[in-house]
């Protein structure tokens, strides 16, 4: 497919890197008004370009990673160059209900909310779309499937997504960050303690995926009667260590809908 990426910030870096290195055979163009700051793409066979219509009318899928503010000024210029084209959002707190209204009922909607780990092939993507746009979302649902999990979900919880999939991403990297820093305090050096604490967050998101139970019987394998393990986990619960980041994946949300 011909997929045009309009928005080459962190997110449209993300995905145009992962396209590029974990599918095959598409054709891959992504747009940001400073090209210097994403020039490199060009070495991984990625067009790059100022303008956000070069290669538009060609494109099969049209991806969408700009700021919420941008997006009007963005449909003003694309719109005149494209006609029942696919459109990926990845616009935080843009419906695609409010989408729709926007570019007309020609073009066909996509909801998407993957996350930067999608340049590691490693996102989780959610997506949602409307009954009409099944066809059309099974080929975003194909792409992105080659490029981490896909969950489809019903739109009302896309800010949900954004939250818990996006922002995740960040609450996961603090953990490993606070296990690197503990680390450190017990011995090891920093290198070291970031390779250990970051595989070990990577196996245990690996175990919660394959074998899909839930994870207090995961623990259960690693916690003994009277051992350290134990006494640990009670350790951080003491201090609030479950409902603090139950409590601040709440505030995201309530932030993004404001």
């Amino acid at each position: 497919m011909n997929i045009h990426i309009i928005g080459g910030g962190n997110l449209g870096v993300a995905i145009a890197i992962g396209i590029s290195k974990y599918t095959t055979g598409h054709h891959i163009t992504i747009t940001r008004r400073n090209t210097n700051l994403i020039q490199h793409l060009e070495n991984e066979g990625i067009t790059v370009a100022a303008s956000n219509t070069l290669n538009i009318d060609s494109a099969d899928i049209i991806i969408l990673t700009v700021k919420p503010y941008q997006v009007d000024t963005v449909l003003v210029e694309i719109l005149p160059h494209i006609k029942n084209k696919t459109i990926a959002s990845a616009v935080s707190g843009l419906s695609i209900e409010m989408l729709q209204s926007r570019v007309g009922e020609e073009h066909n909607i996509i909801h998407i909310m993957p996350n930067i780990a999608v340049r590691f092939g490693e996102s989780a993507t959610c997506i949602s779309y409307l009954e009409k746009d099944k066809t059309q979302a099974q080929k975003v649902i194909e792409l992105f499937n080659q490029l981490g999990t896909v969950a489809v979900i019903d739109e009302k919880l896309m800010d949900a997504a954004t939250v818990l999939g996006a922002c995740g991403t960040a609450y996961a990297l603090r953990y490993i960050r606070a296990s690197m820093q503990a680390g450190i305090e017990i011995g090891f050096d920093a290198q070291t303690a970031l390779s250990i604490a970051s595989q070990t967050a990577k196996g245990a998101a690996t175990m919660a995926l394959v074998e899909k139970i839930h994870p207090e019987q995961l623990i259960d394998r690693v916690t003994t009667p009277q051992g350290c393990t134990i006494v640990g986990l009670n350790e951080m619960e003491h201090n609030g260590f479950s409902s603090s980041l139950i409590k601040g994946i709440k505030t995201s949300l309530k932030k993004i809908k404001e």
